[in-house]
């Protein structure tokens, strides 16, 4: 049942809320009746068509409800046409909402913490008490916050639609932006909201197989992940050039490669696909680092982000210039940012100059959270 779960919430949710207009009356529905389904399919087995059988189960407890609140009674006569046997229509004849249900998750009008929750909810079908914890808030928070979002969406008539032409290229911007938060919360060891963010990728691959930076995001989602065993040996950190590469995924690491190549033969030049073939560079042996450092010139242009330009110092001095890479960093600011301190500190020792090196190490040791990140400047200033 987790897999048919997995497979089918998102897209039994998005009809749902496409015949209801409601998110919360769709959510309650699909609840009813995958549960229904978990305590029916092991003696009956699965149906042929799943998805059909799921939708038209959540559909008719859902009228049923209506019914007994009466509180549609003036549009009963819309629901009653719908409320068709399970065995009338085939999952095909099912329209897949879910590009609809994406956009209206990352609208806007919700702050981006809303955007997440409700991507993960309703996209992935993760529960409440899961994302609390991925995010390291409490049950009833999380709650609170998921309620707040559904009644913005409805107060504020947020429409169950993909968002017209003029606003399109903005508003998947944000719906990428979301998918790689979630990523990137993974990436420092959730390794199970990683994978979530992939799911979330290849759904929207899915949904918009001809825009070029969805494939690019998935790209660059899969490249990292495919390294995620050999970043880590136990709670300790391990750099890039220290990696055990048996340890890495070539399955996705292939599937990585192969979005990259689809994106870019789509005409894609945008900062995912930049990320991605960077990320793909770095798989190589040995790494260009001075065809990395000409790809993170084009990410400086089309981002402007003083994080890529730290990220574009650590490149040129993997490209051999240190001192230039110093200097690049004495420039961007980002003073309460660990990682532009513990770059400094690595700087530094290459250089010879070991007391600002392990000054740049203790900065950094103060802002570090994760226990493998402290472990790492520890030893660095141990041995400094």
């Amino acid at each position: 049942m987790d897999e048919v779960f997995r497979d089918e919430w998102g897209r039994v949710l998005a009809t749902l809320v496409g015949i209801f207009g409601d998110l919360d009356r769709a959510e309650d529905a699909a609840q009813e009746a995958f549960t229904i389904a978990a305590e029916r399919w092991p003696r009956t087995g699965v149906p042929t068509h799943r998805r059909a059988w799921l939708v038209a189960t959540a559909r008719n407890r859902a009228i049923d409800q209506i019914r007994r609140e009466r509180t549609l009674a003036g549009r009963m006569h819309l629901l009653l046409p719908l409320e068709a046997d399970v065995g009338e229509f085939d999952d095909s004849a099912i329209k897949d909402e879910r590009l609809e249900l994406v956009f209206t998750c990352c609208h806007p009008a919700l702050s981006l913490e809303a955007q997440v929750a409700l991507t993960l909810r309703a996209l992935g079908g993760l529960s409440t008490t899961e994302i609390a914890r991925a995010f390291l808030v409490s049950e009833e928070t999380m709650k609170r916050r998921l309620s707040r979002a559904k009644a913005k969406i409805a107060k504020a008539g947020i429409p169950f639609a993909v968002p017209p032409e003029h606003l399109f290229p903005d508003r998947l911007d944000a719906v990428l932006a979301v998918i790689y938060l979630i990523y990137n919360e993974g990436y420092g060891g959730r390794s199970d909201l990683g994978a979530e963010a992939i799911h979330l990728g290849n759904v929207l691959t899915t949904l918009l197989p001809e825009q070029p930076e969805p494939h690019g995001l998935l790209a660059l989602m899969l490249l990292h992940h495919a390294r995620r065993r050999a970043r880590f040996d136990g709670d300790d950190l391990v750099l890039l050039a220290d990696q055990d590469r048996s340890l890495w995924n070539p399955r996705q690491l292939a599937a990585g490669r192969a979005e990259l190549d689809r994106g870019i033969a789509l005409g894609g030049r945008g900062p995912y696909l930049v990320q991605a073939a960077i990320a793909a560079l770095q798989t190589q042996d040995p790494i260009d680092w001075v065809q990395i450092v000409r790809l993170y010139d084009r990410l400086v242009d089309l981002t402007n982000s003083a994080v890529v330009k730290l990220n574009r110092a650590v490149a040129v001095a993997q490209a051999g210039d240190p001192a230039t890479a110093l200097r690049i960093l004495d420039t961007l600011g980002l003073e309460d940012y660990q990682y532009l301190h513990s770059t400094r500190g690595e700087l530094l020792r290459r250089l010879g100059r070991r007391t600002d090196a392990r000054t740049a190490y203790r900065r950094a040791l103060q802002l570090a959270t994760s226990t493998p990140e402290r472990r790492f400047l520890t030893r660095r200033l141990e041995t400094t």
